[in-house]
């Protein structure tokens, strides 16, 4: 289960208690009126959606029911920091990756030549029957369990 932070209660509840409110440090046009449609879809519906460190608003819904600001990395999904609403994104540093596993170093000839492949187990198994079909009754059953011709 991902546990949230709130930075108001202080404390760390299940994911069920919160709901995502959309990416955090929105500036919202000063005029809304003058500005041109390109402009208003640019902030009403344009978000990033980076691969990585992501900062984002929730809202404990089932708790205090505030608004509070989190960073997220996205490739994990864990929570790296949780602040109040209204406070300045702080610098946090990316998440460490996990170490990337490498293959051990071949000799150039065995590269080369392909390996052909082992044969599998279901190619050795015999195929199975169909299963027998139940003999007929000679016609159909009524609710009361009489048949009909």
């Amino acid at each position: 289960m991902l546990l949230i932070r709130c930075p108001y209660c202080e404390e760390d509840r299940p994911e069920l208690e919160f709901r995502h409110a959309g990416q955090a440090h929105i500036a919202r046009p000063a005029n809304m009126a003058e500005i041109s449609d390109e402009e208003f879809e640019e902030y009403f519906f344009i978000r990033q959606n980076p691969k990585g460190l992501y900062f984002e608003r929730w809202r404990h819904i089932h708790g205090c029911a505030r608004f509070f600001n989190a960073a997220r990395d996205t490739v994990s999904d864990k929570f790296v920091k949780t602040y109040k609403a209204g406070e300045k994104k702080p610098s946090v540093a990316k998440p460490k990756a996990p170490p990337a596993k490498r293959a051990a170093a071949q000799p150039a000839s065995a590269k080369a030549a392909p390996k052909k492949a082992a044969p599998t187990k279901a190619a050795a198994k015999p195929a199975r029957k169909a299963p027998a079909k139940r003999a007929s009754t000679g016609g159909t059953k009524t609710r009361r369990g009489a048949n009909k011709p």
